[in-house]
Formats: C-alpha cells, structure tokens, sequence
C-alpha cells in the first residue's frame, strides 16, 4: 500500500504549520523546504483549507496557520479527507470486474489490513509526530527537512 504524494504533502505540510504557531507560513517557503512543486502545493493547500485542517489569509503577507491544536488533529481524519480513495485491490473499487469477487479471502486480509492501518492513524495526532524538540523558536532552526527515505517493513 501506498499513499498518494498529495497525502503525504499534506502531513508534511501540516507538521511544518503546526511548529510556527507564531507566525504565517507560505507556500513558497514549504514549498522550498521540502522540494515540491509550489504549483502542487496551492492544490494541497486549497484542499486542506476546504477540509478545515488550515485556515488561510489572503494577499501580501498572508500565509497558513493550523486551523486548530496539533492535539486536536487526528491523523486518521487528515488521511480520510485527502486519499481519494482505499481501493487497495480491484475488487474494493465500484465496477470491480475480478473474476474472483465473492469467492476469494483475500479481500477480507486485505480490508482488515486497512482496517488496521487506518486504526493506527486513528491513534495519534498530528501533535505526537512533530519532531522532538520543536518548542521555541532556537529549536525550529535546528530542524532540517529532508526527502523522506524509505522505510523497510520488518515482522
């Protein structure tokens, strides 16, 4: 499974607005930060405002601020209202024309997978993954974003 590069923007996007409480951030500034598209990132942020996750000002000094407390901002809620869809096989999405719909168990592994997944999301905000150390502004500048590696999954 693999979320789409818009959700994955999104969280990054969040985590950078929500250690600058004290002030406007831009989308060129995120934009820079982390290397993505400025164009890309004006879709993300027009979704997360829609959403509720940002509020937004407009014009010369205007920017984002979190629309709430990284406390309150569930990250399951954030993945829901950005991933366009969970059809993670054929069979999940309308018009499935799998040979196999209705007799085969690996539809329902694979749906309690997601279950799980999404149950873990639930479990945290977006509070309990901004980086350690991110309390006032001399410990902002010690924070160095960086492309995200990959992770290995180990059993």
């Amino acid at each position: 499974m693999r979320l789409t590069a818009m959700t994955d923007y999104s969280l990054r996007l969040l985590m950078y607005v929500a250690m600058r409480p004290e002030r406007l951030c831009t989308i060129t500034e995120i934009a820079e930060v982390h290397g993505i598209s400025r164009a890309h990132l004006v879709k993300i942020t027009h979704q997360l405002g829609l959403n509720g996750w940002i509020e937004t000002v407009r014009g010369k000094g205007g920017g984002m601020r979190l629309a709430g407390c990284p406390e309150d901002i569930n990250l399951g809620d954030v993945v829901r209202s950005v991933e366009p869809d969970f059809a993670l096989v054929e069979c999940f999405a309308t018009g499935s024309t799998c040979t196999l719909t209705g007799h085969c168990g690996l539809a329902h592994v694979i749906h309690d997978a997601l279950l799980g997944f999404m149950r873990e999301l639930d479990g945290h905000t977006l509070a309990d993954v901004l980086p350690r150390g991110t309390k006032g502004p001399q410990a902002l500048k010690k924070i160095r974003f960086a492309p995200l590696t990959r992770m290995r999954m180990t059993r």
